[in-house]
Formats: structure tokens, C-alpha cells, sequence
């Protein structure tokens, strides 16, 4: 049995459309389907005595099976689960619960033996389990592949049952040939590919399962990594534009500044100048806390782009920061000579004659203005699609490119996910700014809250009240902007409290926040819509409800509103204090203001997935997206990268492997 060989024949033909439904057609594909989790089912759990904590694998008898309601969203199928004595019989079950999946009774029936899995909670009095995973034991499994050892659970769809993927597996994995399953390219010697494979699905200790499961990730970043420094070594190339030459403009533009730039900002400027004057196109990111200053730097680019005779077009995520960019660059521009325009969903304004031109997403769509463009700078680079990048990048003739991020991310992750990109970080906070001083508070009085930011507002500062949420929820524990818009109006009867929200239209976001600028509103209650690019001098005070609602990495991006003066600023953090991860997330942002730091944690509480959302430059496609955090493996794969590329720089003697990466180009 070969890879390539059809599993059709040992499937009947409705099994065959089911298991299609997976993308499950041959023996490769099947077997690197891999398990989402293990079962270790030589012990099981005990019933817990109360709800909460982690989820549970029990092995039990069902003594009652019920429907409750006829069918619709009202139908509500539950049994009752018993596992121990006899004798303690009320102490020993738990209840399953399935809503509006009425089919469940007629597949569950008292006397069967079950293997569920499921997180328990406490309602009504009761210990519940809500549509748990379930396995129905049949008689004379007991020594089977499916009891009695660490057990593979899949990810299923409707017409394939755990129990027919896990005897399918078995059996090819029998039959295979072992020579069927040699890899591209070999990241391990000493470990057979057939055993690894053989050891992820059917491990015979957990040991084991994790020794296959770091197999198949290394061979997964060593395959990313080294599509990564392909598509690098492609790009480099290219032939592009020599810009960056001529300076006069950046001379300039130096001596009308106010202040000095930081070192972080000149050596950042350095490195984009050096990669702008090489004859093949940059490709840079600038890596930089919130407030270290990226958009002067950008600026400097731009100018340097500019003297050398091409344009500069600029993309933000969002209107509202693409038309303060435009105010910011036409501010500095302006007496430099320098034509700046602005193309967002409803705003237009001088895009003819521009040498910049700065807006959201509508600027893929311009055309006749955009063909002359040299270099393009993307803000909040994470933000967009690739697909979105590219089409911008598409406008001109193989441009430099600059990518901007406020978004620290740890050095183990830009090296694989963005190593195509050199990469230059502002790891200093321009002069001139106050200090920032970040308080966790538990149920703090409103009064005591009224007060203090009452005291700030009277010495001519502003301040940001955050809400998780637009509007109030009936299942959700949290406070609303809306809600409590009304309230803080009340108590700064005196000053102007203005709302801000995703669900406003475009133009009722703009006059709000121009309101907030020119102080006429001296309170901005607000959702995490505040988050990217509002900037508010003036503003130094920050006040977060439910605090515990946000991420961390969201949270440091909102912090990042204030401080950005040079009066002392305040980030207070308020939490009911009853989510124990919830209190050690918001203790690392009071303990620091160093973006590295918090996304180091970040990446260690909640896992890169969370971190990084699953469309960031191919993080959809990674089945082992945990290894993510693990810095050596991810090391070992990128010195395994570095170790062929530079005794075969070509692939000549990896023909098949240099396919398969020349074909992931074209696609991309």
C-alpha cells in the first residue's frame, strides 16, 4: 500500500462521501490526519465532587435516558451517567446534556457503557456535563484498539465516528509500506518516518505521543521556515528602485523637528536608507512599541522615497488612523514642499496631485493615480490579509515595501512567521514624554474613580473610560459603553463626555474623536475601537472596567493612548477580581511597560494561536501551532533551514523539494 493509494476500497460508498467531507481520499492524507487529543484510557477520572476545573474522561454505565421537549430549539436530551459502587450510587453519577439535538436520544439507551469526555459544571443542584464527547463501548471491545491504552480522538464530521476513523487508521498503518512514507526531506535519521506516524496515532505511552507530535512539527517549521527564506532569496531577486540617494529633503526635515529624534528612530532610519538604495526591493519591518514613534520614521521614508522621483502610497486599517496620518504627514510636509493626499471609504482629497497618498483598503482599488508608486508603507501591517499586501504592493513596479507593527512580538515568532522580512525595532520611547504609572484596582468606589479623573480634568487633561462592550448583554457579566455613557455624563456634568463605538457610522466616529482632539469633549467613553492609532496628546488618563475581558496584547495596545504627552499618565485597570488567570494577566501589565515582556507572556498564557489569529501568513494551515512557543524546535528547524541552503543554495540536489516550494510561490 502507497501513499497515493486510494482508500475507497476499504470504505463502502457512503463511508467514501463522508469521509471526502474531510479530505480524506488516500493513504497519506489519512494518516496525516492527525489526532486532536489523547485519551488515556488504561485509568479513567472519577466523578468529581464538585463543578469547575479541568475536563474530565470517565468510563461509566447509563442507568437513565430522557428527552425533554419535541424536537425544535426547545428539545433538550439528557442521561445519566453512573461510574463507582453501587452502594454510593447518588455520589457517582453525573448527568450528559445535548440541546436541540433531539437524534441523541435515539443513539444513547440505558445499560450502555460510555466513555465521555467534557468539562463538569453545577446547575439546578446538579452535576452536569453539556454536549460532552461521547463513545458507545460495544461488547468485546475491552481488549480492542479502542480501551486499555492511550487512545487517538479525531476531529469528526457528520457519517464518520470516532471508533470507524480509529480502526481505519489502524489497519492502513498495518498494510502501509514503509518505504511509502519517506519524507522530502529527512529532519530526523534516527527515527523512521513509518514508526513516527505509527507512534502519533497509536502511542503506547504518552511519552511517546509527545516525542511523534515534535517529529512532525519540526518537519512542519522546517518546511515553513525554509518556504520562508525561499520566497526571501526570490524576492531579493528582483530588480527594483535605487532610492534614498538624495537626502536634502531628510535634512531638512531633521532641522524643522522640535526635538530630536531617539537613537531607536536614527538607526531604524539608517537601516531602511541602506536597504532603499540596493538595487533589489526592500522588504522591511518596523518593529515598535506603542508610542516609540514609527510614524516619523515612516515619514523619513517617505521623503527619501520621494527626492529619488517616485511616489509613496500608505495603508492603515482604519479611517479614522488614515486620516490622522494624513493630518500628521501634511503637518510635517507641508513646509517641505511635499503634496500629501488622503483616499478613504468617503474621503478624497488631493489624490491627483499627492507624492503621498495615505487611506484604508480603498486604495487597492485606485488606479490611475497609483502606478508610480516606489514605496509602500503598510500600518498595523498585521491587520491585513497577505492577499491584501500584495494587491497594494502590485500597484508599482516592484516597490520597496515597509511594514509597520505596534504589536511586539517575541523574536522566536518574527523569525518564523515574517522571516522573509528584514526587520529593524524602536525599542525606545521618545524624549519629552511623562512617566506612566498602571493601577489594578478591585471594585473601586465610583466615587473614588469620579474623583480622581475630576482632578485630573481640572488641571486641563483628558481622559479615555473603556467598556468591553457596545451594548449591554444578557449573557455576558460586563459593563456597556452605552449604558454607562449616560452615567458619566451625570457625574462630569461640567465637562463634555462624548461615545465612541464600532457601531457608529464612519463620519459620527471622525467628529466624535475630532471633538476629542480639539477637547471640546473632555471624556471619551469608548469600546476597544480606541485601540489602533488614536492620538491624543493631551489625554493621560485611561480607565479600563472589566479589565479581565481583554487580552493583554489588547490592553497594552489601549494603554498606549495615553502617555503620549508630556504630562504623567494613569492606566487603571478595573477587575471584579474573580478570574484567578484573569488577576495574573492584568498583575504583568501593572508590573511593566515593556511590550516585549507582556508578549512573552502573552504567548505563554493563552498560546500563539490566540495570540496571532489563525490568518497570519499561513498560521491557518499549521497543524501543530502549540510549537509555536517552543523557541529550541523552533531554532533546531531554522538551523536545519540555514544548514541546506547553504551547501545546496539552489535545491539542485533536492529537485522534489524545490517543486513543492516553487509551486507555494505561484500560488501565493
Amino acid at each position: 500500500m502507497q501513499g497515493h493509494t486510494s482508500i475507497r476500497f476499504l470504505l463502502s460508498e457512503k463511508e467514501c462521501t463522508a469521509f471526502e467531507k474531510l479530505g480524506l481520499s488516500t493513504v497519506q492524507e489519512l494518516l496525516n490526519y492527525f489526532p486532536k487529543r489523547y485519551e488515556d484510557r488504561r485509568r479513567f477520572d472519577m466523578i468529581p465532587a464538585q463543578a469547575g476545573g479541568a475536563p474530565v474522561c470517565i468510563r461509566g454505565t447509563v442507568i437513565d435516558s430522557a428527552r425533554k421537549g419535541f424536537g425544535g430549539r426547545g428539545a433538550i436530551s439528557e442521561a445519566k451517567l453512573y461510574a463507582g459502587d453501587q452502594a454510593v450510587l447518588c455520589s457517582s453519577s453525573v448527568t450528559l446534556r445535548w440541546f436541540n439535538m433531539p437524534y441523541i436520544s435515539k443513539l444513547i439507551a440505558a445499560g450502555q457503557e460510555l466513555i465521555v469526555y467534557g468539562k463538569v459544571k453545577e446547575s439546578q443542584g446538579r452535576l452536569m456535563i453539556d454536549h460532552p464527547e461521547f463513545e458507545i463501548l460495544e461488547e468485546g471491545q475491552d481488549s480492542s484498539i479502542h480501551i486499555d491504552r492511550v487512545v487517538p480522538v479525531y476531529k469528526l464530521s457528520s457519517g464518520v465516528s470516532q471508533r470507524r476513523l480509529r480502526e481505519l487508521v489502524y489497519e492502513v498503518l498495518e498494510k502501509v509500506e514503509a518505504d511509502a512514507l519517506v519524507p522530502m526531506y529527512d529532519v530526523d535519521e534516527t527515527y523512521p518516518r513509518v514508526d513516527a506516524y505509527r507512534d502519533i496515532h497509536f502511542p503506547e505511552s504518552l511519552e511517546v505521543k509527545d516525542a511523534a507530535r515534535r517529529y512532525f512539527a519540526l518537519e512542519e517549521f522546517f518546511f515553513l521556515q525554509l518556504n520562508v527564506a525561499w520566497k526571501r532569496s526570490h524576492f531579493k531577486q528582483q530588480a527594483g528602485h535605487v532610492l534614498g540617494l538624495k537626502k536634502s529633503l531628510l535634512k531638512k526635515f531633521y532641522e524643522q523637528l522640535p526635538f530630536d529624534l531617539t537613537s531607536a528612530q536614527k538607526r531604524s532610519v539608517k537601516e531602511i536608507a541602506a536597504d532603499m538604495a540596493k538595487p533589489v526591493p526592500m522588504n522591511r519591518m518596523l518593529q515598535g512599541d506603542v508610542g516609540s514613534g514609527k510614524t516619523f520614521v515612516a515619514l523619513c521614508a517617505a521623503l527619501m522615497a520621494i527626492e529619488s522621483g517616485v511616489k509613496v502610497a500608505m495603508m492603515a486599517p482604519t479611517q479614522i488612523l488614515a486620516e490622522q496620518h494624513y493630518l500628521e504627514f501634511k503637518k510635517w510636509s507641508e513646509q517641505l514642499g511635499v503634496e500629501v493626499g488622503v483616499s478613504t471609504g468617503n474621503l478624497k482629497e488631493n489624490v491627483e496631485a499627492a507624492q503621498i497618498v495615505i487611506g484604508t483598503h480603498a486604495l487597492l482599488f485606485e488606479n490611475e493615480h497609483l502606478s508610480e508608486i516606489g514605496l509602500v508603507i503598510v500600518d498595523e501591517q498585521h491587520k491585513f490579509g497577505v492577499e491584501q499586501r500584495s494587491r497594494l504592493i502590485q500597484k508599482g513596479v516592484h516597490p520597496d515595501v515597509l511594514v509597520m507593527t505596534a504589536t511586539p512580538i517575541p523574536r522566536t515568532l518574527t523569525l518564523t512567521i515574517y522571516g522573509d522580512l528584514d526587520v529593524s525595532v524602536l525599542d525606545e520611547r521618545p524624549q519629552g514624554r511623562g512617566a506612566m504609572v498602571t493601577g489594578l484596582r478591585v471594585k473601586p468606589k465610583v466615587s473614588d474613580v469620579t474623583k480622581f479623573i475630576k482632578e485630573q480634568l481640572a488641571n486641563g487633561r483628558q481622559a479615555y473610560i473603556v467598556y468591553p462592550l457596545v451594548e449591554e448583554s444578557e449573557t455576558l457579566k460586563a459593563q456597556s459603553a452605552i449604558s454607562e455613557h449616560a452615567k458619566w455624563e451625570k457625574r462630569f456634568s461640567k465637562y463634555g463626555v462624548g461615545l465612541l463605538h464600532g457601531k457608529l457610522k464612519p463620519e459620527q466616529k471622525e467628529e466624535v474623536m475630532q471633538q476629542f482632539r480639539t477637547a471640546e469633549l473632555k471624556v471619551l467613553v469608548a469600546t476597544s475601537v480606541i485601540e489602533v492609532g488614536v492620538d491624543v496628546p493631551n489625554a493621560n488618563i485611561m480607565v479600563i472596567y472589566n479589565a479581565e475581558r481583554f487580552g493583554l496584547a489588547q490592553l497594552h495596545q489601549l494603554r498606549g493612548r495615553v502617555g503620549r504627552g508630556e504630562h504623567k499618565s494613569y492606566c487603571i485597570l478595573i477587575s471584579d477580581g474573580k478570574s484567578e488567570a484573569g488577576m495574573e494577566k492584568l498583575e504583568v501589565l501593572a508590573e511593566t511597560i515593556d511590550g516585549f515582556k507582556i508578549a512573552e507572556a502573552d504567548l505563554k498564557m493563552r498560546g500563539p494561536g490566540d495570540v496571532l489569529g489563525v490568518q497570519q501568513s499561513g498560521l491557518s494551515d499549521l497543524r501543530f501551532i502549540e510549537y509555536l512557543s517552543d523557541p529550541e524546535l523552533i531554532r533546531e528547524a531554522r538551523s536545519m533551514t540555514d544548514k541546506l541552503l547553504e551547501s545546496d543554495p539552489a535545491l539542485e540536489n533536492h529537485k522534489t523539494l524545490r517543486a513543492r516550494l516553487d509551486s507555494q510561490q505561484v500560488l501565493e
